[in-house]
């Protein structure tokens, strides 16, 4: 266990979870715009606003790490990586739908504040779980077959 723990504190790793917290961010920044103009100028409920702005958030999160946090260049990604990418990404959606309906339990009906608000919680409480998934889950034969082939 503990030489995990520190496989994730190798410069290798300290720069994958940088760029990853990077892509993260600007993925943040996709997915609020996307949750709000859903919720509130489109008039989704706050599940559905959730939900597509998960997708397509998710889907740029794929293609952004796959090509810069893992730096996995050449070869396209298979539909084993692909599946597990967005099996990852369907437990952190449920963790924000969780913690959003949550919100809407405590606080009542909910309110774009709130809707945010929560989100951002779930979004630090998912954080490094998903760098380790992303990692040793979903570009974990990639990245091997990147390293022996020269790619990277």
């Amino acid at each position: 266990m503990m030489s995990y723990l520190r496989s994730l504190v190798t410069r290798e790793a300290l720069g994958q979870f940088f760029r990853l917290g990077l892509i993260g961010g600007l993925n943040t920044v996709v997915y609020f715009v996307l949750l709000n103009v859903f919720f509130s100028v489109v008039g989704l409920s706050d599940f559905l606003s959730v939900t597509w702005a998960f997708v397509l958030a998710t889907a740029m999160s794929y293609l952004l790490n796959r090509r810069w946090t893992f730096r996995i260049k050449h070869g396209r990604g298979s539909l084993r990586e692909t599946l597990i990418f967005y099996a990852v990404n369907l437990a952190a959606w449920a963790a924000t739908v969780g913690m959003v309906e949550l919100a809407e339990q405590i606080f009542g009906t909910s309110t774009a504040l709130q809707i945010n608000l929560a989100s951002l919680a779930a979004t630090a409480i998912i954080l490094i779980p998903k760098f380790a998934s992303y990692r040793d889950l979903v570009f974990k034969k990639a990245l091997g077959q990147a390293k022996q082939g020269g790619w990277v």
